[in-house]
């Protein structure tokens, strides 16, 4: 009998209907950390990522679907998540890979800080209850990405998350984030990695490439991030219209994701001018730990 592992193909810890109901029900009766543990979270987010969040007055008073860049192993959330939890009051519930909860331990770590599967039932069930949702449709590859593409979204043809967002009139918050994709440094990025082991045989058909993490460096050398400033820009929101009786053509679903995609990569070029022109203010100690 085949082993699933989180790297097959088929590993899908949604096979059953049971266990994705069970799943809404918890992912609905979480409720926003306010603990100690959040609140050092935040203060170490504050202190070592320092986040600058820009153009808020932009976030609509109601709730929204947010869209944006994905970072390096998914730590755009320890800069995204508990800023604007504790500063803006959104509890934002970010998606993720189905391979991510195929752990219990994991699955209930991440369920614990609002986070559910990528899965479209999961999604209308959080919009039917007016809940902030935070989705990167380039998911795990743009996760693991390479160091040559950082700042570029992975998103193919994808058109779910506009799909859904149509279904529900929900309105669209698109946000650049700059940073995280180097908290880290590329010794071998996931595609090296997947070749060498392609090379000496230890690749199999029913693993996922985009499940492969790169090999990477640290603060000092460490597994620590390293102390890299963050830029968070939201753009122009997308005001889809209300549900109607017909949905809407795929031509319509395209256009809107452009527009969704023009405006990300607008507020990341922003950012990124930004950090250019705000390196000057960075400390001896930050410039040190980021070696």
């Amino acid at each position: 009998m085949a082993v699933k592992t989180p790297l097959s193909r088929d590993s899908n810890p949604l096979s059953e209907e049971q266990a994705l109901r069970e799943h809404i029900n918890r992912a609905l009766a979480t409720e926003p950390p306010r603990g100690l543990e959040e609140k050092l979270i935040y203060r170490f987010s504050k202190l070592w990522f320092r986040p600058e969040l820009h153009n808020t007055d932009r976030l609509p008073d109601r709730p929204c679907l947010f869209i944006g860049n994905h970072a390096l192993f998914g730590l755009d959330g320890f800069v995204i998540l508990p800023v604007l939890l504790e500063e803006h009051g959104r509890f934002l519930r970010p998606m993720g890979d189905k391979f991510l909860f195929s752990q219990p331990g994991v699955a209930k770590t991440l369920m614990r800080r609002g986070a559910t599967m990528g899965h479209p039932e999961v999604a209308r069930a959080l919009m039917a209850h007016d809940q902030d949702i935070l989705v990167f449709p380039g998911g795990a590859h743009e996760a693991v990405k390479p160091s040559r593409e950082r700042y570029q979204l992975q998103w193919k043809e994808r058109l779910g998350f506009i799909r859904l967002a149509a279904e529900f009139g929900y309105t669209i918050v698109p946000f650049g984030l700059v940073g995280p994709d180097e908290f880290y440094e590329y010794l071998l990025d996931s595609e090296q990695i997947v070749k060498l082991l392609k090379q000496f045989g230890f690749w199999s058909d029913n693993m996922r490439p985009d499940a492969v993490p790169p090999l990477l460096r640290g603060a000092l050398g460490t597994v620590m991030p390293r102390p890299q400033a963050s830029y968070l820009s939201f753009g122009e929101p997308l005001e889809l219209p209300s549900p109607g009786a017909r949905a809407p053509s795929v031509q319509k679903l395209k256009a809107w994701r452009s527009t969704v995609a023009e405006r990300i990569d607008t507020e990341i070029a922003d950012m990124l001018l930004r950090r250019e022109q705000s390196r000057h203010t960075l400390g001896l100690l930050r410039r040190i730990a980021s070696v």
